[in-house]
């Protein structure tokens, strides 16, 4: 299967923290890959300097053949049309409806070549497929925590984009919404046929929706896998965040410096 993205010995500090000593990833198209590891270790640092938003300082990073770390903002613009982000917040604007939300990244990208009367098909298209339908005039403000999400997810397969990423999909839902969302994740996938990268914590929700699950410690991935090879990892840094088991005392320098 192919690789449609990848990272090779991506470097990324801020000031004296290193945040990516030697970043090795490949994502195949049409696969979910779910990226984890313990928080501030870069898993969404990874996804913003892949379209762009923060710039490597090494290394290659390539979509489709082009190499990202080399573009300059017009170019950049068109991987933003083609991959779609989900922010960990939803980053929705409360200033307008719901509609409105989900048909700006089509008014930004579109404009020139779709009609009023096709964004609005576009938008009912993309909240129906969230399982929203007719939510077009209701404000953000008026919206649920999982109902926030799912428009942030219509606005983002607005677009209909061939990948998307998706930030932290489920912190802060409770276990209903936890389990829509990720039941959404899987029928876009087999419904989009697109490629999706899912940053999370949550192991529960990574061997559920990922074809292959890949590990973020100490500057570089340490395990890339399918769900069953990444469970069966001899690893002790991948078994213990699997189990959610803290390291002993004396183990502790060592993973630091592993």
């Amino acid at each position: 299967m192919s690789a449609l993205i990848q990272f090779r010995r991506v470097k990324k500090r801020f000031g004296p923290k290193v945040i990516y000593e030697n970043l090795d990833l490949s994502v195949n198209r049409g696969q979910v890959l779910t990226v984890v590891g313990g928080s501030g270790v870069g898993k969404s640092v990874m996804l913003k300097m892949l379209i762009g938003l923060l710039r490597a300082d090494a290394g290659s990073i390539e979509f489709d053949g082009a190499e990202v770390t080399r573009m300059k903002e017009r170019e950049l613009s068109e991987v933003r049309r083609r991959i779609a982000m989900l922010f960990q917040a939803g980053a929705l604007f409360d200033s307008i409806t719901v509609g409105q939300n989900v048909a700006y990244g089509l008014e930004e990208h579109f404009h020139h070549s779709m009609t009023r009367e096709q964004i609005q098909e576009r938008v009912a298209w993309a909240l129906g497929l969230v399982d929203l339908p007719g939510v077009e005039a209701m404000q953000p403000a008026d919206l649920s925590g999982g109902m926030r999400k799912r428009v942030a997810l219509a606005r983002a397969i607005a677009v209909q984009p061939e990948v998307l990423l998706y930030d932290e999909p489920t912190t802060g839902l409770d276990p209903i919404n936890t389990a829509r969302v990720n039941h959404l994740i899987m029928g876009l996938q087999r419904k989009l046929s697109i490629t999706s990268i899912v940053v999370t914590h949550d192991m529960k929700s990574a061997f559920s929706i990922s074809d292959r699950v890949a590990m973020v410690h100490s500057g570089r991935i340490i395990a890339h896998g399918t769900v069953d090879e990444f469970r069966s990892s001899p690893d002790p840094r991948v078994t213990n965040f699997v189990e959610g088991i803290a390291p002993a005392q004396e183990d502790v320098e060592t993973l630091l410096n592993a």
